[in-house]
């Protein structure tokens, strides 16, 4: 068995479902010594890592070489005055040495800060505003280092400077660094509600908010892997995501490695649907973890063979259902949507065992009492748009929620106003209990009395074969209080024009209520996005 079934047990049903699972943990748990040394220690051989990068470099690390490194990396970190509860930020995209300095950060109790490479000079100084870091560890590539530099200037902060793979002036090597130091390392304890992993929002609706997870975040991501992405011991699970993500501990690391499943990497820039197709064939990767856009191109693209492939999952914002049945049709593998936030583990998810429903997030997730609520409090109707609440079971607080913001506790109050986890998202279930998205609270529009959510238009919106991305927003409107407004990027062979704007209203407006159709068309090259993908609809209101 697996190293996971030591920290939990699970009721299955007949179709190899998860009804009900109960994790437990001792007072000190650490991933990094409870799961990764254990394992090396067990199965020293076994495979943990698989990376390779567009310049044809590979390499694989089993456990107890993940398990080496990381402790080699953990003296470098005490040697230069690192401790327990020192925060340390992390940029280095997809590079390999991200799981030694993940493990190492966790084994000496210092707390991660992932960030994409992606960040600005104004991103990097926002954050360091708001968390005092004690070192910062980058990918030498894409001027990170000097971006980072930069947003120091005059911050009155001044940091540990790592970078890996090669000397930058005024920079430490860690890798030469890492080199040098002993593999062995006595365990530092820790305790399961000490401070683990601070990542930030993405900032859909707002500044990016610090969000902090503890010691017990990782057993979360059992459910993730084994029930949702169906990884399992011997496997090669790959999810594409930059490990500046919450995405990257959902899929590249926690979950996996507690199912003993490996971790498939590619360590890429610019993406290409072939040349994911062929790492997936070439190394054998049995399941496949991507957002929605990924599987558009691939779809649209038109999607190779993957022999090995046993098992896709997406999440992280609107799939249409021609993107589903279409790749379904090409690869015979049903997609599975799964539903979380970066505040969170999974909480909803076609799981294991259930027919996966196109559109839907799937079910709740056993692991949580997940509701759908009105306002006051009360249980929504079947059928009808409420929010998505996590109510604590026997008063605890849920395994795999965050246990503050950074330095706002009144945000975190205001989270879990009534006793309850408010996730600020809307949506309704159905009969057979699938949760179906609404929308942000935020971005709910009210025209004519009603309120509309706008993935509901957009899932039309995109089947037409001219839309090959697209937003929809409220604008004022004297009579309606708010009309349905449409940003669209037009696909590729399309131009804007008046006619091209009445045929796509038209194809819409013929398909739904009259309340929900679109009054105005706006046709754009792109779409503003955060850093980590998602459309900003609060720019796109403003723009109105």
């Amino acid at each position: 068995m697996s190293i996971y079934s030591e920290y939990c047990k699970e009721t299955i049903d007949e179709n190899g479902s998860l009804v009900d699972i109960n994790i437990s943990w001792p007072e000190n748990f650490n991933f990094g010594y409870d799961v990764l040394d254990r394992i090396a220690a067990r199965t020293p051989g076994k495979r943990a890592l698989v990376w390779c990068n567009t310049e044809n470099e590979e390499h694989i690390f089993t456990f107890e070489d993940i398990r080496r490194e990381s402790n080699k990396t953990a003296n470098v970190f005490l040697k230069a005055g690192i401790r327990k509860g020192d925060k340390v930020m992390v940029a280095l995209k997809r590079h390999y040495e991200y799981w030694f300095v993940a493990m190492a950060l966790c084994k000496i109790g210092a707390v991660m800060i992932p960030v994409t490479h992606m960040l600005t000079v104004p991103d990097f100084r926002y954050r360091f505003s708001c968390a005092a870091v004690k070192a910062i560890i980058v990918t030498p590539q894409n001027g990170v280092a000097e971006n980072v530099e930069k947003a120091l200037e005059g911050s009155g902060q001044s940091p540990i400077l790592w970078t890996v793979q090669k000397d930058m002036a005024g920079w430490r090597n860690l890798t030469a660094e890492t080199a040098a130091k002993s593999d062995q390392l006595e365990r530092i304890e820790t305790r399961d509600t000490d401070p683990m992993l601070l990542y930030f929002t993405s900032g859909t609706t707002g500044y990016p908010k610090g969000v902090i997870h503890d010691y017990t975040y990782p057993l979360a991501h059992i459910v993730t892997a084994r029930y949702w992405q169906e990884a399992y011991d011997g496997g090669l699970h790959f999810t594409v995501a930059e490990t500046g993500w919450a995405k990257a501990s959902w899929g590249k690391l926690y979950g996996q490695w507690l199912v003993e499943c490996a971790v498939m990497v590619f360590d890429f820039d610019n993406f290409d649907p072939k040349q994911l197709v062929t790492i997936i064939n070439r190394y054998g990767v049995t399941s496949f973890c991507a957002p929605p856009t990924i599987y558009r191109y691939l779809v649209r693209k038109g999607t190779p063979d993957t022999p090995t492939l046993r098992h896709a999952s997406t999440a992280g914002e609107f799939l249409s259902p021609d993107i589903f049945n279409r790749f379904t049709e090409r690869t015979g593998l049903v997609l599975h949507e799964g539903y979380g936030q970066t505040e969170t583990a999974l909480i909803a998810a076609n799981f294991r065992g259930q027919k996966a429903v196109d559109g839907s997030m799937g079910r709740p997730s056993p692991l949580y009492d997940v509701r759908i609520v009105n306002r006051d409090g009360s249980p929504t109707p079947c059928g009808e748009v409420g929010e998505i609440v996590l109510v604590p079971k026997d008063g605890k607080k849920p395994l795999g929620v965050f246990v503050t913001y950074l330095d706002n506790e009144e945000l975190y109050k205001k989270a879990w106003r009534g006793g309850v986890y408010h996730t600020g998202d809307a949506a309704w279930q159905d009969e057979d209990g699938a949760i179906w998205f609404h929308g942000r609270f935020d971005d709910i529009i009210k025209s004519g009395g009603y309120r509309i959510g706008p993935y509901e238009i957009e899932n039309i919106l995109v089947e037409h074969p001219a839309v090959f991305e697209c937003s929809v927003v409220g604008i004022p409107d004297p009579l309606r209080g708010q009309a349905i407004k449409a940003f669209v990027v037009p696909s590729k062979g399309y131009e804007p024009s008046k006619e091209l704007d009445k045929e796509i209203k038209e194809y819409c407006n013929s398909r739904m209520a009259e309340y929900k159709w679109i009054r105005t068309i706006e046709f754009v090259s792109e779409m503003p996005k955060t850093i980590s993908g998602k459309i900003r609809k609060s720019e796109l209101r403003k723009q109105g």
